[in-house]
């Protein structure tokens, strides 16, 4: 994994974390944001200006791809980098969380 994609992406923002769950299955841009908003029970509401901000520079960073497009709609779908870094994110995020629990238990 290229050092400064782990620079810039761990740790990653809940905003990229979900977009990149989402993208485990090949989606559109509206279709992430149902995805999401219905993954996390509304909780994360993604603006059009701000996952399409996103999905360009994960694009470019090689983190997902375009896998089909027409006039309307780009189809995304994350790559093996991206499945790398979104388990190591996760890696991550349990240790943190049963750093957590030795602490203040279940």
């Amino acid at each position: 994994m290229n050092e400064l994609i782990l620079k810039k992406y761990i740790p990653m923002t809940e905003t990229t974390y979900y977009t990149l769950l989402a993208l485990n299955e090949p989606r559109h841009g509206y279709a992430i944001m149902q995805f999401i908003s219905e993954l996390t029970q509304k909780r994360i509401q993604m603006g059009t200006g701000t996952l399409y901000t996103m999905l360009g520079r994960l694009v470019e960073d090689r983190l997902i791809k375009i896998v089909s497009q027409d006039s309307v709609k780009k189809v995304y779908h994350i790559t093996e980098e991206g499945n790398e870094l979104i388990k190591m994110e996760i890696d991550r995020l349990t240790h943190q969380l049963e750093n957590g629990e030795q602490i203040y238990g279940k």
